[in-house]
């Protein structure tokens, strides 16, 4: 399953039910040499090039229950919500 922010496809895609956190992933996780924190306490992950490559979601369930999306600070600031269609079918199956 893919999930689609922005101009970004993320193919490696991982639920952690229990700890309601969203792992969304351009390839492999171990790609990714550079570490930051978007305003909103989510965790981006970048490649050698600077590219972002993977996107961490703290508590999306949470946040769609009660925000109906999830906001995250991009780089070159760009604030996306995503909205709660876009990932219903990654958190419904895990």
């Amino acid at each position: 399953m893919c999930i689609i922010i922005g101009d970004i496809t993320f193919d490696n895609v991982f639920y952690d039910r229990e700890a309601d956190v969203l792992y969304l992933h351009v390839g492999e996780p171990s790609s990714a040499v550079g570490f930051d924190e978007s305003p909103e306490g989510h965790h981006l992950r970048f490649d050698a090039q600077g590219r972002l490559v993977g996107i961490t979601l703290v508590s999306p369930r949470w946040l769609i229950a009660h925000d109906d999306g999830v906001v995250v600070t991009l780089p070159h600031p760009r604030r996306v919500t995503i909205e709660a269609a876009t990932l219903s079918p990654v958190l419904s199956a895990a």
